[in-house]
């Protein structure tokens, strides 16, 4: 039996790649981004709550009720914008499941998307697989931001989103308070919608606050804004989020989400909803995670490879122009094999393999994981 692939140039991602590379050559993996240490004790305690309550049949399709209406209070109490919790929330299995379903509720083919790499592997995929054409566009190097002229430029009648990522994902660049400005003056008096991916809402660092798309109701109208509880609460097993959304836009998306999903893991939604009620359980994380980049900073320092800045995220670019002269492919393989460390080579957030020689590393490990990893990147 034959098919025409939807995605006939697609293979498998790197993370899984280097992931296998690390598990084979018994590597320390600071490649794939997921933590090695456990998660919080009482929200596993709160999903066996859950569990011994009776918890266990379906949710309702939109979310479990009570989670929905604790993150709307959530984003009043973060970004003053009134959400309203049966008509605006969707539950979903995951951040990259949101992303897929709200380009899919929207795409036609034919239908142009902005997209700017280095960008997350899912995006152009699930483009490409919606019938519509990825328009990509280069952060700046090496600072990774957006050049809204070129954005400008690369408006057509055909233009259906515009894809956002902050803290940014393999960068950890953010967007400022200018580039909020400047996507309005694009996006208003068209029929142009936003995608959010917000999945590292609070992983952001230096006092810098997160421009997210949910301080603004009037891009909000035009906007999907795809969350992770899974990124946060170090349980990416669980493929945990949620979505926003306008309730016209939400009610479209629902459409597509029943059909596919319906309904998520009711326990730990139910233990969520709880969890979340204490405003330390996400304020804390933001620090939490600072601290373990900033002991991966002071860690690299004895190292040659040098540091790009990261304002978010639980990752932290690095170059290695001081080391070697290969490609990051080829230099992220042999460091796995020759060294023991397992990173992701920026490249591969690139269609076109753009190269700058940078390295993508994740600090969400335990501290003895990282001097382990550390201990020895000095010998490269």
């Amino acid at each position: 039996m034959q098919i025409s692939s939807k995605l006939p140039n697609t293979g498998t991602t790197i993370f899984s790649v280097m992931s296998a590379l690390a598990n084979e050559y018994k590597a320390v993996n600071l490649g794939q981004g997921f933590p090695d240490y456990p998660m919080n004790e009482a929200l596993v305690a709160k999903v066996n709550e859950a569990m011994q309550a009776g918890f266990n049949q379906y949710a309702p399709m939109q979310g479990y009720l009570p989670l929905r209406e604790v993150l709307a209070e959530k984003v009043h109490f973060l970004y003053g914008t009134t959400i309203n919790p049966d008509t605006q929330i969707t539950i979903t299995p995951g951040g990259t499941y949101g992303i897929y379903t709200s380009l899919t509720t929207v795409l036609q083919p034919g239908d142009e998307v902005i997209i700017f790499e280095p960008a997350y592997d899912s995006y152009v995929p699930n483009v490409l697989v919606n019938g519509a054409i990825p328009i990509l566009i280069e952060l700046k190097f090496p600072d990774y931001k957006i050049d809204w002229e070129e954005v400008r430029r690369k408006i057509t009648p055909r233009t259906k989103f515009i894809m956002l990522n902050t803290p940014h994902n393999p960068t950890g660049a953010v967007l400022g308070e200018s580039d909020v400005r400047q996507l309005r003056s694009i996006v208003e008096g068209t029929n142009i919608f936003i995608l959010s991916d917000e999945v590292y809402e609070h992983l952001i660092y230096d006092n810098i606050p997160h421009q997210s798309i949910l301080r603004y109701p009037d891009l909000l109208e035009r906007s999907f804004v795809t969350f992770s509880f899974g990124k946060l609460y170090h349980c990416t097993g669980w493929k945990m989020g949620y979505c926003i959304s306008s309730p016209a836009l939400m009610q479209e998306f629902r459409k597509v989400h029943q059909y596919n999903c319906f309904s998520c893991h009711t326990p730990s939604q139910v233990a969520l909803a709880g969890f979340l009620k204490d405003k330390d359980s996400y304020l804390q994380l933001s620090g939490f995670m600072q601290a373990k980049r900033d002991y991966f900073h002071r860690l690299m320092s004895g190292t040659r490879f040098s540091p790009m800045p990261s304002y978010g995220s639980y990752f932290q670019c690095y170059q290695y122009d001081r080391i070697s002269e290969e490609g990051d492919a080829d230099f992220a393989v042999r460091i796995t094999k020759e060294f023991g460390v397992a990173t992701v080579p920026v490249s591969a957030f690139y269609q076109s393999g753009r190269d700058h020689k940078v390295i993508r590393f994740c600090f969400a490990k335990k501290e003895e994981t990282l001097e382990m990893a550390v201990e020895r990147l000095v010998k490269v």
